[in-house]
């Protein structure tokens, strides 16, 4: 077993161990390994995570991938059993993992406002600059990756409440106006949407950048003021209760002080999902978003969450996926976040994800001798 440094260690397991693992086609990720080799052969490879698996341990194992016949479950199983090496991520505290779901919303907008159309979604704003080490202000938190230039010199950025009330009005970085904040808000939280314009036309956003606050969820807010039960929360009691108390939506939205803002991208393949962090497009239902610290894109997983059913036809949720995404919440060696797809039925399955589940990374064997201490 392999000790690790931030409260988890690894198990060598077989492939017989992981549940399900017969009934499994991991050549559905092949896709996705596709894409990002190709990310990786443009010169961009992917930061390697604490764990120390890299581009390099994994790349020969894609590239032999490609060439082989993964079309078949049986042929796709054979192929990782005889190139990985499963490896289960046992936290210190003896805790299972935990999966939450995400996915692309669908808003209806114009292009033009209105008192119907009156809130609208941003682009990147020209005095947002990236924050590390050598730039962030002292006694700024070092969680701010982003902050906001001025003469005066560089400084927090404006807020949600202050975004809402208009500090960026005039500068002409709309992309687009929803009829409901309550959807500008979701589609934050999700960090990209498919919108819908009056002509029919689609046109994807993704996210480009966020004014730097930490994500505060706001379910959590309204579970600790007793206003929804801990047991039921959900995106959709979320929205319900949004829904019915209009004029406190605003104060709650508020509490989340994290804004996003997004670039456009094209709808160039409606079967996929958008780029996300690992710059190539989601798989639906086989992408995972992982703590990118720990651990490093386009690596595959095992997830076995037994209480997560209405994803897989009322079966325990046991799938390989992909490590393609991240995002502030997902913090932790054994926490993903599972994309469902596009649309509004992908949310209704995402939308009531919060299961506690068991996370095995596959090790290309030439990296698994290291793992193992």
């Amino acid at each position: 077993m392999n000790e690790g440094s931030s409260g988890f260690s690894l198990r060598r397991v077989a492939f017989s161990d992981l549940p399900r693992w017969s009934e499994d086609h991991p050549g559905l990720l092949l896709e996705g390994i596709r894409n990002c080799l190709i990310h990786i052969r443009s010169g961009k490879s992917y930061r390697t995570g604490d764990l120390g698996l890299s581009c390099d341990d994994i790349l020969p194992v894609y590239e032999a991938a490609l060439r082989a016949d993964l079309l078949d479950a049986g042929s796709a199983r054979q192929f990782f059993e005889q190139h990985f090496e499963p490896f289960r991520i046992c936290r210190d505290d003896g805790s299972q993992g935990f999966v939450t779901a995400f996915y692309e919303p669908e808003v209806e907008v114009s292009d033009t406002p209105s008192g119907e159309w009156a809130f609208p979604f941003y682009r990147r704003p020209a005095d947002l600059i990236d924050l590390d080490a050598a730039n962030r202000p002292a006694g700024m938190d070092a969680s701010y990756r982003f902050g906001r230039f001025a003469p005066a010199g560089i400084a927090e950025y404006p807020d949600r409440r202050a975004i809402d009330q208009g500090c960026l009005s005039g500068q002409g970085l709309e992309i687009a106006w929803a009829r409901s904040k309550v959807d500008v808000f979701f589609a934050h939280v999700q960090g990209a949407a498919r919108l819908k314009f009056q002509d029919g036309s689609i046109k994807r956003i993704t996210y480009a950048a966020k004014a730097g606050h930490p994500f505060s969820a706001i379910g959590k807010l309204l579970i600790e003021r007793d206003e929804i039960d801990a047991a039921t929360v959900s995106m959709q009691t979320i929205r319900a209760w949004l829904e019915a108390n209009p004029d406190r939506t605003d104060e709650v939205l508020w509490h989340n002080r994290s804004y996003i803002f997004f670039r456009e991208a094209d709808v160039s393949d409606d079967r996929l999902g958008p780029i996300a962090a690992a710059k190539v497009p989601l798989l639906p239902g086989r992408s995972l978003a992982v703590d990118r610290l720990i651990h490093t894109f386009a690596y595959p997983f095992f997830i076995h969450a037994p209480s997560l059913t209405h994803l897989d036809g009322g079966q325990a949720f046991a799938r390989t996926m992909l490590a393609l995404d991240t995002g502030s919440a997902i913090v932790g060696p054994a926490r993903g976040d599972i994309f469902t797809g596009s649309g509004s039925a992908a949310g209704e399955l995402a939308g009531t994800v919060r299961n506690k589940a068991d996370f095995y990374i596959l090790v290309p064997r030439s990296a698994s001798a290291r793992m193992a201490g």
